[in-house]
């Protein structure tokens, strides 16, 4: 299937994303932080990222913005997962370049369905 990383602080959201993701039977690495994140994109080019908000240093939605107007990740699509809730995150978040936004926590099928949709086919 496809590789998929992700971006996030919380060892536990990586592990549930994880399982959950190796299960549908994609292939999934993980950054701790939005700067690991970006040099992990550019250097594993994944075809998908999920990227957190709230991150020690650069947050998810600056890391998003960095990704998306970068030339060589810009065909990326990121999914932003996040307990920020807001119609004002999301909207933030898409501006940013972000393709799709879900809050936390997130059910398995969505989840897989969200990525299926953003997935080059």
């Amino acid at each position: 299937m496809a590789h998929i990383l992700i971006v996030d602080d919380s060892p536990t959201d990586v592990r549930v994303f994880t399982t959950l993701l190796e299960k549908a039977g994609h292939r999934v690495s993980s950054a701790g932080n939005a700067e690991e994140g970006i040099a992990a994109v550019k250097r594993e080019r994944p075809d998908l990222v999920i990227m957190d908000v709230i991150m020690p240093g650069m947050n998810g939605f600056q890391a998003t913005r960095t990704l998306s107007r970068d030339d060589a990740t810009a065909h990326i699509p990121i999914l932003i997962i996040t307990t920020k809730s807001m119609e004002t995150d999301r909207v933030w978040g898409l501006r940013q370049g972000a393709k799709d936004f879900l809050t936390k926590p997130v059910g398995e099928k969505e989840l897989l369905a969200r990525i299926q949709n953003l997935l080059p086919s």
